[in-house]
């Protein structure tokens, strides 16, 4: 299989494989493609550990990095998945934090490797690109919510 001209790396402490896994199994379009494995030691890990794998998260071509604890996630970086109603939203959410990850404020949660996801109905990105009360409005109600309640976000559209 051929290298994409450009590729997200992120970096694992040291469970890439098992990260990729879980979005394989999580997301549509998105598989596990290629493990790597280290051929000598390298500062974080022995020859013949996984150092990198390829893998892809709904469409997105990414590297993980089995680089060690020197740099930790942070929200700087975030898979953005785009949903289509509530129960796809419960799905992802429940999938992410169910795993051993977290919730956070306004549709973002980590999952188990520090990842941060923002979970966004397609809904509330069509209330804030339609401007005005609209979306002062479903901005405001999202601001109160952990996971986004589409209902609740439809209804503030509405006024």
């Amino acid at each position: 299989m051929g290298v994409p001209k450009n590729t997200i790396c992120i970096w694992y402490d040291e469970d890439a494989e098992a990260a990729a896994r879980f979005y394989a199994e999580t997301f549509p379009d998105s598989s596990l493609d290629e493990v790597f494995r280290a051929p000598s030691d390298f500062p974080s890990g022995k020859a013949g550990d996984v150092l990198t794998v390829r893998f892809t998260v709904a469409g997105i071509p990414c590297i993980g990095l089995n680089g060690g604890t020197m740099f930790p996630q942070t929200e700087a970086f975030s898979f953005q998945i785009a949903t289509d109603d509530q129960a796809e939203t419960d799905r992802y959410w429940n999938a992410i934090v169910g795993n051993g990850g977290k919730e956070s404020e306004c549709g973002w949660c980590r999952d188990r490797w520090g990842v941060s996801w923002q979970i966004t109905p397609r809904v509330l990105s069509e209330a804030l690109a339609a401007g005005g009360d609209e979306a002062r409005r479903a901005f405001e109600a999202m601001m109160t919510m952990r996971k986004i309640d589409v209902a609740a976000i439809e209804a503030a559209r509405r006024g």
